[in-house]
């Protein structure tokens, strides 16, 4: 064979190794990607219950990444899923369980809530505005409406810490709650801003770049 033919041989085998790699990467990603949840009727109105914790469960694919969960009020029943099933045009009530502990926000203007009815979200029952940046565990952001909400994690040093999915109320943390309201039907990217990614390049990697983890999407419907 000559120079060129071997040449051309070794693209082609190059090229098919690739698309085999790409294949099998899309293929491990639809057959792991979390499902949605949806919203629950409360007397309130309609409810979504979400928990964020150090480290998925321990049958998880990725069981040391840091993660969002749904849950029930009671945080007894966990559903490992970052996309949320909202209905358009409504007012949505949001709880978060935050069991992470603090990592702390570089850019300190995301400490203050945006979007949210009346501009403040309830801290362990407190109308809050803002919270110290280097109190943050994470960030609930939906950047295309404009909403984003800083969530303070409990102190390393908190007594009975959660260290892995599923948690329980027992265990330290914060309790976050606000209102927004959702835009038309459509699908919304959701992702958390505070580089929470342990072990990864400026905590930037892994589950913040991963839905089904640090990000995901509000289905309005």
């Amino acid at each position: 064979m000559s120079s060129y033919g071997r040449r051309i041989a070794g693209i082609t085998i190059a090229t098919a190794i690739v698309c085999i790699a790409i294949g099998l990467y899309v293929g491990l990603y639809l057959t792991n990607v979390p499902g949605s949840a949806a919203a629950q009727q409360t007397p309130v109105g309609t409810s979504l219950y979400l928990a964020t914790v150090p480290t998925a469960e321990a049958n998880d694919p990725h069981s040391t990444w840091v993660s969002y969960y749904a849950v029930n009020a009671q945080a007894t029943t966990w559903s490992h899923a970052t996309t949320y099933v909202l209905p358009a045009n409504s007012l949505v009530h949001v709880t978060i369980y935050e069991f992470d502990t603090q990592t702390g926000l570089r850019n300190p203007f995301i400490s203050q809530a945006t979007g949210t009815v009346g501009g403040t979200f309830l801290l362990n029952g407190k109308p809050t505005v803002a919270i110290d940046p280097d109190t943050a565990s994470h960030v609930f952001a939906i950047p295309e409406i404009g909403l984003s909400v800083p969530l303070m994690g409990p102190g390393s040093s908190a007594k009975n810490l959660c260290s892995q999915a599923p948690c329980a109320l027992n265990n330290a943390h914060e309790t976050i709650s606000f209102t927004f309201r959702t835009p038309a039907k459509g699908l919304y990217r959701w992702q958390c801003f505070v580089p929470c990614a342990a072990g990864f390049i400026q905590g930037l990697g892994g589950p913040m770049q991963t839905v089904g983890y640090m990000d995901g999407f509000i289905k309005v419907v």
